[in-house]
């Protein structure tokens, strides 16, 4: 099967959650995030991974609207989307899941604003778990122009 449909299931609240494969570059423990003045609440810092500087969100903050208790389970999962590389902190990243065309159902909340970011359900016997775009979820936080602008700065500061 093609990865186009394998995920990373993560946990965040009390839902499981997934992002598509091609958008992960890696999995990493909670270590040396550095917060930001001034920055929506929904952020929660700067990191370095692998030589680059990256936005680090609170999901729990973007999908519940409180701060995530972070634990050793917690994980930075670092996405690399068209416009921007971005660490996302979930409770925990449980595993890759291959998940079947026939599994994955549209949401009927689609349409909701709000919620535009989740594509589909993978739905198995015992679980489903909520697909995230991640593209459109980040497209959907308020202020990332502005947290864009800040990472391209800091990056021409580095390479001065």
């Amino acid at each position: 099967m093609a990865d186009s449909n394998k995920t990373v299931v993560f946990q965040a609240g009390n839902g499981e959650y997934a992002f598509p494969i091609l958008f992960v570059i890696s999995i990493e423990k909670l270590e040396g995030l550095t917060a930001i003045p001034h920055m929506p609440d929904y952020v929660s810092g700067i990191s370095k991974v692998r030589g680059e500087l990256i936005p680090v969100i609170d999901l729990e903050k973007v999908l519940y609207n409180c701060d995530i208790q972070a634990d050793e389970k917690t994980r930075m999962i670092v996405l690399k989307t068209n416009e921007i590389s971005m660490g996302v902190l979930v409770k925990d990243a449980k595993e890759i899941l291959e998940v079947p065309d026939d599994n994955l159902k549209q949401p009927g909340l689609i349409a909701y604003q709000k919620t535009k970011f989740i594509t589909g359900v993978a739905n198995f016997d015992k679980r489903m778990i909520m697909v995230i775009d991640p593209e459109t979820l980040i497209a959907s936080l308020e202020g990332i122009k502005d947290i864009k602008e800040y990472m391209q700065n800091q990056q021409q500061e580095i390479h001065k």
